[in-house]
């Protein structure tokens, strides 16, 4: 089967859930809290066990040391401070994984944060660059994200997400307004294969976005996560596309 048919399943893990396990069985890249918005040493070196068990690509989560908030709050951070936490914590998932590290994605807060600061996007992408050269880079499609890892020598990863609704704009609605999370689960397999096989996700308002993911991500945390995760996975797998690794 072609590149064209294939998509990368990723899932938010490592936060204390207690369904990483089985999670990490029907995915294809997991992304590890690395002790900042969530996880610690027990929780990254299971995730990681696991992620080697099931072959499984292992991604760096790092995002606010802010665990009180789970990293969904933005904080005001210089970017060289900011550069710094990411370090820290991509060195601490990489003392349990070694040199199995394929990608890193930002979490929470700090991933809209730099998508939308340029200043903060270079310094995030420089100290991910100089610790994991040409590593994957899950970011949102065309923001500053994107544009600073690509200038960094990261491989890109577009990411769409079964589990949250888009607003107009193209950005995901904001988790305090009502219905920013997919809890039901037929809503999410349809964004998920929309997005894998229109290549675009339909906002709140029915207007539709052009979204070129290589990667859908479903959140750990999810009361339904497990069970979204089943049914997108079996429908992309019935509509012709392999789940395997966006970066290889």
């Amino acid at each position: 089967m072609s590149d064209m048919r294939s998509i990368d399943l990723n899932a938010d893990l490592g936060e204390g859930g207690a369904r990483d396990a089985a999670m990490i069985a029907l995915a294809s890249s997991a992304n590890i809290a690395c002790g900042g918005h969530a996880g610690n040493d027990t929780t990254m070196r299971e995730a990681v066990a696991a992620c080697i068990a099931a072959g499984v690509a292992v991604g760096a989560h790092p995002g606010y040391e802010d665990a009180e908030h789970f990293g969904r709050r933005e904080l005001a951070i210089p970017a060289s401070g900011v550069a710094d936490m990411i370090t820290r914590q991509i060195h601490r998932l990489a003392a349990v994984a070694g040199a199995g590290i394929h990608h890193v994605k930002l979490h929470g807060a700090l991933y809209h944060q730099a998508d939308r600061d340029t200043s903060l996007a270079s310094a995030v992408t420089a100290s991910v660059a100089k610790l994991l050269p040409g590593c994957g880079f899950f970011t949102p499609p065309g923001g500053a994200l994107a544009l600073a890892g690509k200038d960094a020598g990261l491989r890109v990863v577009v990411e769409g997400f079964a589990d949250r609704r888009y607003s107009p704009g193209g950005g995901l609605v904001p988790r305090s307004e009502p219905d920013s999370v997919i809890t039901d689960i037929d809503a999410a397999v349809a964004q998920a294969v929309e997005i894998a096989v229109m290549r675009r996700v339909r906002s709140a308002d029915g207007s539709l976005i052009a979204l070129p993911a290589e990667t859908i991500c479903i959140h750990g945390d999810n009361p339904l996560a497990l069970d979204i995760l089943k049914a997108v996975r079996q429908a992309l797998l019935h509509a012709g596309f392999s789940i395997r690794p966006a970066v290889r």
